[in-house]
């Protein structure tokens, strides 16, 4: 993608979806509304990426979207809506690197949910048939039969 210093090339990752690279702009206001609100954010990795997301999103009642894990495979925190995984320069968030966007692509690339039991959550990745636009489940769905 080409970027400039008006625009970050960023991922961003809905719930229930595929990362998708999108470019938006460098601006407070453009990353408030790629999340849904007020953003924070996170820098769990060694990367030089950090993870901006709506900050309200859990006491909002967001739908989980992906956990995060520590070096030992266990989770620690789960992304509450939309988040953007985002480069970081010196002083601020830059476009992400080819190499980095496809390391998160990847890092993301399968959509999660969340099953509560007590007072854990299960990770389940959803399975990719599950995951279709709103046309490719129109067209595959059975013809509905009535008895009259």
């Amino acid at each position: 993608m080409e970027q400039n210093e008006n625009t970050l090339s960023v991922l961003k990752i809905a719930p229930g979806q595929y990362p998708q690279q999108v470019e938006i702009d460098n601006e407070l206001k453009a990353l408030q509304q790629a999340v849904g609100g007020s953003i924070g954010a996170s820098y769990p990795f060694e990367d030089p990426v950090a993870i901006v997301y709506n900050d309200d999103g859990k006491l909002m009642g967001l739908p989980l979207n992906r956990a995060l894990w520590d070096e030992d495979g266990l989770m620690y925190d789960v992304i509450a809506g939309t988040f953007l995984v985002v480069g970081l320069g010196e002083e601020d968030f830059v476009s992400l690197s080819p190499e980095l966007a496809q390391k998160y692509e990847e890092e993301f690339h399968q959509p999660e949910a969340f099953l509560p039991l007590g007072r854990r959550l299960m990770v389940i990745p959803v399975p990719d048939e599950s995951i279709r636009s709103d046309a490719e489940k129109a067209v595959s769905k059975p013809p509905v039969e009535h008895d009259r």
